[in-house]
């Protein structure tokens, strides 16, 4: 994209009690908010908002830095600061576990993809059996091994989550549970088909800033937090089937927290 001219700005207001590096993040940021600058574009560059201020250029770093810290802007190097572009929003849908998406052989993160519009993709799975933690095996009530699903989900080429599931290994071994691609409708469509229809969800969430492997797999701006959340699946019998634990970019998501299984 090409840069942005400095029009888009106001003046500082010398009577403001206000730091001057930040009175020039708040315009950068109304600009942005309002759309003079829109995801993708160059900011003007340090040279161009140093003489549209008439200040340092160190008080133009510091005033990207505060934008940069809150995920609005990245720096190339030798480019030039942008608008972080943002993945699509993706609802998290009351309705996202409704068996009928099963019935159609449909997934919740397929299902919610096709309502926002985005393209739906998995670009990274391990499966593979191992000891759970404690906190795992508390939540399944006590199994000594599950089957482990670790994957990547994408939205329109975007990481948007990194999910895994803990499936006590008694009920996955020896069904497509344990293969890669576990069919129509997910490993919850296979577990109602083994006899576990379920009946509820139970979710805890809660946000906080990433772990370092974290912004390297999800591809976080600097300041972009993360939702946490664990997600336990009962069947009618109230036996814990299923605990996923998935780490979500935080700008990617609206949630709701009404989760029927039927």
């Amino acid at each position: 994209m090409p840069a942005q001219t400095t029009a888009a700005l106001g003046a500082l207001d010398p009577t403001s009690d206000r730091a001057v590096f930040r009175q020039i993040a708040d315009q950068l940021r109304e600009a942005i908010d309002k759309g003079r600058y829109k995801e993708g574009d160059k900011l003007p560059s340090e040279t161009e908002l140093v003489e549209h201020y008439g200040v340092s250029r160190m008080t133009v770093r510091n005033s990207l830095s505060v934008l940069q810290g809150e995920g609005l802007v990245v720096s190339e190097h030798g480019k030039g600061v942008f608008v972080r572009p943002r993945p699509p929003v993706r609802r998290l849908a009351s309705d996202r576990f409704a068996r009928r998406h099963r019935d159609q052989g449909k997934s919740a993160f397929t299902v919610e993809a096709e309502a926002a519009g985005s393209r739906p993709e998995v670009d990274s799975l391990e499966v593979k059996e191992e000891r759970p933690s404690q906190d795992i095996a508390t939540r399944l009530g006590g199994p000594r091994r599950v089957l482990a699903r670790r994957r990547r989900y994408l939205l329109d080429g975007r990481p948007v989550e990194f999910a895994t599931s803990y499936i006590p290994l008694d009920l996955a071994t020896g069904t497509p549970i344990a293969e890669p691609n576990p069919g129509p409708g997910g490993i919850y469509a296979r577990l109602e088909e083994l006899g576990h229809r379920l009946d509820h969800f139970d979710e805890e969430i809660r946000a906080r800033m990433p772990s370092p492997q974290e912004v390297k797999t999800l591809r976080l701006a600097s300041g972009v937090p993360v939702i946490h959340l664990i997600r336990t699946a009962y069947d009618t019998e109230r036996r814990a089937v299923e605990v996923c634990d998935t780490v979500m970019a935080a700008d990617a998501y609206v949630l709701n927290y009404q989760l029927p299984a039927t």
